[in-house]
Protein backbone atom coordinates (compact mmCIF):
# COMPACT_ATOMS: atom_id res chain seq x y z
CA UNK A 1 0.00 0.00 0.00
CA UNK A 2 2.96 2.25 1.06
CA UNK A 3 4.21 1.67 -3.03
CA UNK A 4 0.87 3.03 -4.57
CA UNK A 5 0.82 5.87 -2.44
CA UNK A 6 3.92 7.25 -2.92
CA UNK A 7 3.38 6.66 -6.50
CA UNK A 8 0.17 8.34 -6.69
CA UNK A 9 1.21 11.53 -5.03
CA UNK A 10 4.02 11.43 -7.24
CA UNK A 11 2.41 11.64 -10.41
CA UNK A 12 -0.40 13.81 -9.24
CA UNK A 13 2.69 16.55 -8.16
CA UNK A 14 3.72 15.73 -11.66
CA UNK A 15 0.43 16.24 -12.98
CA UNK A 16 -0.79 19.28 -11.04
CA UNK A 17 2.70 21.16 -11.89
CA UNK A 18 2.06 20.59 -15.73
CA UNK A 19 -1.65 21.97 -15.56
CA UNK A 20 -0.36 24.98 -13.57
CA UNK A 21 1.50 25.60 -16.04
CA UNK A 22 -1.04 25.09 -18.77
CA UNK A 23 -3.65 26.83 -16.30
CA UNK A 24 -1.33 30.38 -16.22
CA UNK A 25 -3.04 33.02 -18.18
CA UNK A 26 -0.80 34.41 -20.95
CA UNK A 27 -2.28 37.80 -20.76
CA UNK A 28 -0.24 38.49 -17.58
CA UNK A 29 2.93 38.15 -19.51
CA UNK A 30 4.28 40.70 -21.53
CA UNK A 31 3.93 40.09 -25.44
CA UNK A 32 6.99 40.44 -27.65
CA UNK A 33 6.16 43.56 -29.37
CA UNK A 34 5.51 45.13 -26.01
CA UNK A 35 9.79 44.27 -25.33
CA UNK A 36 10.51 46.06 -28.85
CA UNK A 37 8.44 49.15 -28.29
CA UNK A 38 10.58 49.81 -25.24
CA UNK A 39 14.00 49.49 -27.32
CA UNK A 40 12.49 51.57 -29.77
CA UNK A 41 11.54 54.48 -27.61
CA UNK A 42 15.48 54.36 -25.87
CA UNK A 43 16.56 54.25 -29.28
CA UNK A 44 14.78 57.59 -29.83
CA UNK A 45 16.19 59.07 -26.77
CA UNK A 46 19.61 58.35 -27.95
CA UNK A 47 18.76 60.23 -31.11
CA UNK A 48 17.81 63.14 -28.89
CA UNK A 49 21.03 63.54 -26.95
CA UNK A 50 23.33 62.65 -30.29
CA UNK A 51 21.58 65.89 -31.89
CA UNK A 52 22.09 68.38 -28.61
CA UNK A 53 26.04 66.91 -28.44
CA UNK A 54 26.41 67.40 -32.64
CA UNK A 55 27.31 64.52 -32.94
CA UNK A 56 24.54 63.88 -36.14
CA UNK A 57 22.54 66.78 -38.11
CA UNK A 58 19.07 67.57 -37.90
CA UNK A 59 18.38 66.17 -41.16
CA UNK A 60 19.57 62.50 -40.23
CA UNK A 61 17.85 63.17 -36.58
CA UNK A 62 14.31 63.69 -38.33
CA UNK A 63 15.16 60.72 -40.80
CA UNK A 64 16.31 58.20 -38.06
CA UNK A 65 13.09 59.26 -36.14
CA UNK A 66 10.92 58.86 -39.23
CA UNK A 67 12.44 55.04 -39.37
CA UNK A 68 12.13 54.65 -35.52
CA UNK A 69 8.56 55.64 -35.10
CA UNK A 70 7.74 53.42 -38.17
CA UNK A 71 8.41 50.59 -36.40
CA UNK A 72 7.03 51.75 -33.14
CA UNK A 73 4.03 51.91 -35.10
CA UNK A 74 4.27 48.13 -36.28
CA UNK A 75 5.23 46.94 -32.95
CA UNK A 76 2.07 48.82 -31.50
CA UNK A 77 0.16 47.14 -34.08
CA UNK A 78 1.10 43.49 -33.37
CA UNK A 79 0.96 44.25 -29.50
CA UNK A 80 -2.86 45.19 -29.82
CA UNK A 81 -3.46 42.36 -31.97
CA UNK A 82 -1.74 39.69 -29.46
CA UNK A 83 -3.98 41.10 -26.92
CA UNK A 84 -7.01 41.25 -28.67
CA UNK A 85 -6.52 37.54 -29.24
CA UNK A 86 -5.56 36.28 -25.55
CA UNK A 87 -4.24 33.39 -25.86
CA UNK A 88 -6.09 30.28 -25.73
CA UNK A 89 -9.46 30.65 -23.43
CA UNK A 90 -9.80 29.37 -20.10
CA UNK A 91 -11.73 26.67 -20.57
CA UNK A 92 -9.66 25.04 -23.22
CA UNK A 93 -6.67 25.11 -20.73
CA UNK A 94 -8.59 23.43 -17.98
CA UNK A 95 -9.73 20.27 -20.37
CA UNK A 96 -5.92 20.06 -21.52
CA UNK A 97 -5.01 20.07 -18.11
CA UNK A 98 -7.62 17.58 -16.82
CA UNK A 99 -6.57 15.07 -20.15
CA UNK A 100 -2.90 15.64 -18.91
CA UNK A 101 -3.55 14.53 -15.38
CA UNK A 102 -5.63 11.44 -16.24
CA UNK A 103 -3.02 10.21 -19.04
CA UNK A 104 0.33 10.69 -17.04
CA UNK A 105 -2.08 9.16 -13.85
CA UNK A 106 -3.91 6.15 -16.00
CA UNK A 107 -0.81 5.95 -18.47
CA UNK A 108 1.59 5.11 -15.38
CA UNK A 109 -0.98 2.62 -13.72
CA UNK A 110 -1.63 0.61 -17.31
CA UNK A 111 2.03 0.71 -17.92
CA UNK A 112 3.00 -0.74 -14.07
CA UNK A 113 0.20 -3.37 -15.26
CA UNK A 114 2.01 -4.21 -18.27
CA UNK A 115 5.21 -4.79 -16.99
CA UNK A 116 4.93 -4.74 -13.23
CA UNK A 117 3.51 -7.30 -10.57
CA UNK A 118 0.67 -5.45 -9.08
CA UNK A 119 0.38 -7.29 -5.68
CA UNK A 120 3.65 -8.79 -5.50
CA UNK A 121 6.07 -7.83 -2.59
CA UNK A 122 9.27 -6.35 -2.58
CA UNK A 123 11.89 -8.46 -3.95
CA UNK A 124 14.98 -7.02 -3.35
CA UNK A 125 18.51 -9.01 -3.97
CA UNK A 126 18.80 -10.49 -0.16
CA UNK A 127 14.77 -11.90 -0.32
CA UNK A 128 15.71 -13.08 -4.21
CA UNK A 129 18.81 -14.68 -2.71
CA UNK A 130 17.07 -16.27 0.00
CA UNK A 131 13.75 -17.82 -2.03
CA UNK A 132 16.45 -19.12 -4.40
CA UNK A 133 18.04 -20.55 -1.27
CA UNK A 134 14.32 -22.26 -0.20
CA UNK A 135 13.97 -23.56 -3.85
CA UNK A 136 17.77 -25.19 -4.00
CA UNK A 137 16.54 -27.09 -0.57
CA UNK A 138 13.08 -28.29 -1.61
CA UNK A 139 13.48 -28.96 -4.88
CA UNK A 140 12.42 -32.57 -6.13
CA UNK A 141 14.36 -35.51 -5.49
CA UNK A 142 15.99 -37.51 -8.22
CA UNK A 143 13.05 -40.47 -7.94
CA UNK A 144 10.58 -37.37 -7.86
CA UNK A 145 11.36 -36.13 -10.76
CA UNK A 146 11.64 -39.26 -12.67
CA UNK A 147 8.25 -40.08 -11.72
CA UNK A 148 6.71 -37.25 -12.84
CA UNK A 149 8.51 -38.07 -16.59
CA UNK A 150 5.86 -38.97 -18.54
CA UNK A 151 6.55 -42.19 -20.25
CA UNK A 152 9.22 -42.63 -22.92
CA UNK A 153 7.59 -43.32 -26.67
CA UNK A 154 7.95 -46.41 -28.50
CA UNK A 155 10.99 -46.11 -30.17
CA UNK A 156 10.18 -47.70 -33.27
CA UNK A 157 13.93 -47.05 -35.21
CA UNK A 158 15.49 -49.41 -32.60
CA UNK A 159 15.23 -52.73 -35.03
CA UNK A 160 14.49 -56.41 -33.90
CA UNK A 161 17.22 -57.55 -33.77
CA UNK A 162 19.03 -54.96 -31.55
CA UNK A 163 16.49 -55.33 -29.06
CA UNK A 164 16.74 -58.96 -28.78
CA UNK A 165 20.94 -58.24 -28.23
CA UNK A 166 20.35 -55.53 -25.08
CA UNK A 167 17.83 -58.74 -23.90
CA UNK A 168 20.70 -60.83 -24.05
CA UNK A 169 23.14 -58.28 -22.96
CA UNK A 170 20.93 -57.32 -19.68
CA UNK A 171 19.73 -61.24 -19.09
CA UNK A 172 23.83 -61.76 -18.97
CA UNK A 173 24.90 -58.67 -17.12
CA UNK A 174 21.72 -59.73 -14.46
CA UNK A 175 23.64 -62.55 -14.08
CA UNK A 176 27.11 -61.79 -13.79
CA UNK A 177 26.80 -58.51 -11.56
CA UNK A 178 30.45 -58.23 -11.14
CA UNK A 179 31.70 -58.38 -14.98
CA UNK A 180 32.99 -54.63 -15.55
CA UNK A 181 33.07 -54.74 -19.19
CA UNK A 182 29.12 -55.54 -19.25
CA UNK A 183 28.10 -53.49 -17.06
CA UNK A 184 30.12 -50.55 -18.64
CA UNK A 185 28.14 -51.99 -21.99
CA UNK A 186 24.86 -52.20 -20.52
CA UNK A 187 25.15 -48.01 -19.46
CA UNK A 188 26.43 -47.20 -22.98
CA UNK A 189 23.80 -49.07 -24.86
CA UNK A 190 20.89 -47.92 -22.31
CA UNK A 191 21.79 -44.61 -23.08
CA UNK A 192 21.92 -45.14 -26.51
CA UNK A 193 18.25 -46.46 -26.65
CA UNK A 194 17.43 -43.47 -24.29
CA UNK A 195 16.63 -45.35 -21.58
CA UNK A 196 18.69 -43.08 -19.06
CA UNK A 197 17.42 -44.22 -15.83
CA UNK A 198 18.17 -47.97 -16.51
CA UNK A 199 21.84 -46.69 -17.75
CA UNK A 200 22.56 -44.56 -14.58
CA UNK A 201 21.84 -47.63 -13.14
CA UNK A 202 23.93 -49.97 -14.80
CA UNK A 203 26.81 -46.61 -14.28
CA UNK A 204 26.10 -47.44 -10.49
CA UNK A 205 27.70 -50.63 -10.79
CA UNK A 206 30.47 -49.54 -12.98
CA UNK A 207 31.15 -47.21 -10.21
CA UNK A 208 31.23 -49.43 -7.40
CA UNK A 209 33.10 -52.32 -9.64
CA UNK A 210 35.84 -49.57 -10.43
CA UNK A 211 36.26 -48.74 -6.95
CA UNK A 212 38.98 -46.06 -5.99
CA UNK A 213 40.00 -46.23 -9.92
CA UNK A 214 37.20 -44.54 -10.88
CA UNK A 215 37.65 -41.26 -12.56
CA UNK A 216 35.74 -37.94 -12.64
CA UNK A 217 34.83 -38.63 -16.43
CA UNK A 218 33.16 -41.83 -15.45
CA UNK A 219 31.37 -39.63 -12.77
CA UNK A 220 30.37 -37.39 -15.44
CA UNK A 221 28.58 -40.14 -17.29
CA UNK A 222 26.63 -40.86 -14.29
CA UNK A 223 26.06 -37.12 -13.79
CA UNK A 224 24.80 -36.81 -17.52
CA UNK A 225 22.65 -39.81 -17.16
CA UNK A 226 21.10 -39.02 -14.26
CA UNK A 227 20.07 -35.22 -15.72
CA UNK A 228 19.24 -36.68 -18.62
CA UNK A 229 16.69 -39.47 -17.06
CA UNK A 230 14.84 -36.32 -15.23
CA UNK A 231 14.45 -34.64 -18.03
CA UNK A 232 17.19 -32.31 -18.04
CA UNK A 233 16.72 -31.31 -14.28
CA UNK A 234 19.32 -31.34 -12.13
CA UNK A 235 18.72 -33.40 -8.79
CA UNK A 236 20.04 -33.14 -5.24
CA UNK A 237 21.22 -36.56 -6.02
CA UNK A 238 23.01 -34.98 -9.26
CA UNK A 239 24.84 -32.21 -7.65
CA UNK A 240 26.03 -34.44 -4.83
CA UNK A 241 27.62 -36.10 -8.10
CA UNK A 242 28.65 -33.00 -9.80
CA UNK A 243 30.41 -31.83 -6.41
CA UNK A 244 32.56 -34.75 -5.94
CA UNK A 245 33.64 -34.51 -9.67
CA UNK A 246 34.51 -30.84 -9.23
CA UNK A 247 36.44 -31.49 -6.30
CA UNK A 248 38.96 -34.03 -7.95
CA UNK A 249 38.75 -32.01 -11.10
CA UNK A 250 37.58 -28.17 -11.43
CA UNK A 251 38.10 -28.00 -15.11
CA UNK A 252 35.80 -30.76 -15.55
CA UNK A 253 33.88 -29.51 -18.67
CA UNK A 254 30.34 -31.53 -18.28
CA UNK A 255 30.08 -31.20 -14.63
CA UNK A 256 30.81 -27.08 -15.18
CA UNK A 257 27.51 -27.42 -17.18
CA UNK A 258 25.36 -28.80 -15.51
CA UNK A 259 26.29 -26.76 -12.02
CA UNK A 260 25.27 -23.95 -14.41
CA UNK A 261 22.29 -25.56 -15.24
CA UNK A 262 21.37 -26.45 -11.65
CA UNK A 263 22.17 -22.59 -10.68
CA UNK A 264 19.61 -21.17 -13.57
CA UNK A 265 16.91 -24.07 -12.10
CA UNK A 266 17.05 -22.47 -9.03
CA UNK A 267 16.87 -19.00 -9.59
CA UNK A 268 20.55 -17.91 -9.43
CA UNK A 269 21.19 -16.64 -12.76
CA UNK A 270 23.71 -14.42 -11.60
CA UNK A 271 25.75 -17.69 -10.53
CA UNK A 272 24.78 -19.31 -13.60
CA UNK A 273 25.66 -16.57 -15.65
CA UNK A 274 29.47 -16.71 -13.99
CA UNK A 275 29.91 -20.18 -15.06
CA UNK A 276 29.11 -20.61 -18.43
CA UNK A 277 30.78 -17.51 -19.06
CA UNK A 278 33.82 -18.87 -17.78
CA UNK A 279 33.37 -22.14 -19.35
CA UNK A 280 32.57 -20.92 -22.83
CA UNK A 281 35.88 -18.50 -22.45
CA UNK A 282 37.97 -21.93 -21.69
CA UNK A 283 36.53 -23.87 -24.41
CA UNK A 284 37.63 -25.87 -26.16
CA UNK A 285 35.06 -24.35 -29.24
CA UNK A 286 33.88 -27.87 -30.22
CA UNK A 287 33.45 -29.17 -26.81
CA UNK A 288 30.23 -30.84 -26.42
CA UNK A 289 28.54 -28.44 -23.85
CA UNK A 290 29.91 -25.12 -25.94
CA UNK A 291 26.48 -25.40 -27.83
CA UNK A 292 24.17 -25.32 -25.22
CA UNK A 293 26.08 -22.98 -23.42
CA UNK A 294 25.93 -20.84 -26.12
CA UNK A 295 22.18 -21.24 -27.15
CA UNK A 296 21.49 -20.28 -22.86
CA UNK A 297 23.83 -17.88 -21.98
CA UNK A 298 22.32 -14.93 -23.29
CA UNK A 299 19.15 -15.56 -21.85
CA UNK A 300 20.82 -16.54 -18.37
CA UNK A 301 22.79 -13.31 -18.96
CA UNK A 302 19.66 -10.74 -19.46
CA UNK A 303 17.70 -12.39 -16.59
CA UNK A 304 20.79 -11.80 -14.15
CA UNK A 305 21.08 -8.30 -15.38
CA UNK A 306 24.03 -8.60 -17.73
CA UNK A 307 25.11 -6.86 -20.61
CA UNK A 308 26.42 -9.83 -22.86
CA UNK A 309 27.03 -10.65 -26.32
CA UNK A 310 27.89 -13.77 -26.76
CA UNK A 311 31.11 -13.65 -29.34
CA UNK A 312 31.67 -14.90 -32.29
CA UNK A 313 32.59 -18.36 -33.53
CA UNK A 314 36.07 -18.44 -34.23
CA UNK A 315 37.68 -19.12 -37.19
CA UNK A 316 41.07 -20.89 -37.99
CA UNK A 317 43.74 -19.68 -35.74
CA UNK A 318 46.65 -17.76 -36.46
CA UNK A 319 49.08 -21.01 -37.14
CA UNK A 320 46.62 -22.32 -39.56
CA UNK A 321 46.43 -19.25 -41.41
CA UNK A 322 50.15 -18.72 -41.53
CA UNK A 323 50.87 -22.55 -42.37
CA UNK A 324 47.95 -21.21 -45.43
CA UNK A 325 49.60 -18.87 -47.10
CA UNK A 326 52.87 -20.91 -47.19
CA UNK A 327 50.85 -23.70 -49.39
CA UNK A 328 50.56 -23.84 -52.90
CA UNK A 329 47.08 -24.12 -54.02
CA UNK A 330 46.49 -27.93 -54.11
CA UNK A 331 47.66 -28.52 -50.46
CA UNK A 332 46.14 -25.35 -49.33
CA UNK A 333 42.62 -27.03 -50.62
CA UNK A 334 43.87 -30.21 -49.07
CA UNK A 335 44.26 -28.76 -46.10
CA UNK A 336 40.68 -26.47 -45.57
CA UNK A 337 38.80 -29.76 -46.82
CA UNK A 338 40.60 -31.79 -43.74
CA UNK A 339 39.19 -28.72 -41.44
CA UNK A 340 36.04 -28.81 -43.05
CA UNK A 341 35.89 -32.90 -42.76
CA UNK A 342 36.79 -32.15 -39.42
CA UNK A 343 33.54 -30.14 -38.69
CA UNK A 344 31.17 -32.14 -40.61
CA UNK A 345 32.13 -34.98 -38.50
CA UNK A 346 31.45 -33.30 -35.33
CA UNK A 347 28.22 -31.89 -36.61
CA UNK A 348 26.95 -35.19 -37.52
CA UNK A 349 28.27 -37.02 -34.16
CA UNK A 350 28.10 -34.68 -31.35
CA UNK A 351 25.81 -31.58 -33.37
CA UNK A 352 26.16 -28.16 -33.18
CA UNK A 353 24.74 -24.69 -33.26
CA UNK A 354 22.88 -23.23 -36.28
CA UNK A 355 26.23 -21.10 -37.39
CA UNK A 356 28.16 -23.79 -36.89
CA UNK A 357 26.24 -26.06 -39.40
CA UNK A 358 25.51 -22.69 -41.79
CA UNK A 359 29.21 -22.37 -41.79
CA UNK A 360 29.85 -26.18 -43.23
CA UNK A 361 27.12 -25.23 -45.93
CA UNK A 362 28.92 -22.03 -46.55
CA UNK A 363 32.47 -23.95 -46.66
CA UNK A 364 31.49 -26.63 -48.69
CA UNK A 365 29.50 -24.40 -51.21
CA UNK A 366 32.98 -22.49 -51.88
CA UNK A 367 34.93 -25.82 -52.23
CA UNK A 368 32.40 -26.69 -55.07
CA UNK A 369 31.06 -29.46 -53.06
CA UNK A 370 28.13 -28.70 -53.98
CA UNK A 371 25.98 -32.34 -53.59
CA UNK A 372 27.34 -32.81 -49.98
CA UNK A 373 26.64 -29.22 -49.13
CA UNK A 374 22.64 -30.10 -50.27
CA UNK A 375 22.93 -33.18 -48.08
CA UNK A 376 23.96 -31.24 -45.22
CA UNK A 377 21.62 -28.55 -45.64
CA UNK A 378 18.76 -30.81 -46.00
CA UNK A 379 20.02 -33.07 -42.43
CA UNK A 380 19.92 -29.46 -40.82
CA UNK A 381 16.53 -28.67 -41.49
CA UNK A 382 15.56 -31.85 -39.97
CA UNK A 383 17.42 -30.73 -36.86
CA UNK A 384 16.62 -27.39 -36.85
CA UNK A 385 12.63 -27.86 -37.34
CA UNK A 386 10.48 -25.34 -35.72
CA UNK A 387 13.31 -23.02 -34.90
CA UNK A 388 12.81 -19.88 -37.66
CA UNK A 389 16.09 -18.10 -36.44
CA UNK A 390 18.12 -21.06 -37.22
CA UNK A 391 16.56 -22.12 -40.46
CA UNK A 392 16.20 -18.78 -41.27
CA UNK A 393 20.23 -18.41 -40.84
CA UNK A 394 20.86 -21.84 -42.69
CA UNK A 395 18.78 -21.21 -45.87
CA UNK A 396 21.03 -17.54 -45.89
CA UNK A 397 24.36 -19.67 -46.04
CA UNK A 398 22.51 -22.29 -48.52
CA UNK A 399 21.44 -19.47 -50.46
CA UNK A 400 25.06 -18.22 -50.71
CA UNK A 401 26.53 -21.30 -51.19
CA UNK A 402 23.93 -21.57 -55.00
CA UNK A 403 22.23 -24.53 -53.45
CA UNK A 404 17.99 -25.47 -54.29
CA UNK A 405 15.53 -25.13 -51.75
Amino acid sequence: MTFWIITSAMALVIAATLALVLLRTRATASPAAAFDMQVYRDQLKDVERDLERGVIDAADANRVRTEISRRILAADTQMQAARSGGGQSGPVSLAMAVVLGVTLIGGSLMLYRSLGAPGYGDLGLERRIELAEVMHESRPSQAEAVASMPASPNQQEISDEYRTLMERLRETVKDRPEDLKGQMLLARNEAAMGNFQAAATAQVDVLRLKGQTATAADYAEYATMLVLAAGGYVSPEAEQVLNRILAEDPENGPARYYSGLMMAQTGRPDLAFRIWNALLRDGPPDAPWIGPVRAQIEDTARRAGVEFMLPSLPGPSAADVAAASDMNEADRTEMIRGMVQGLSDRLATEGGTPPEWARLIGALGVLGETEQAQAIYANAQQVFAGDDEALSLIEQAAGQAGLGQ
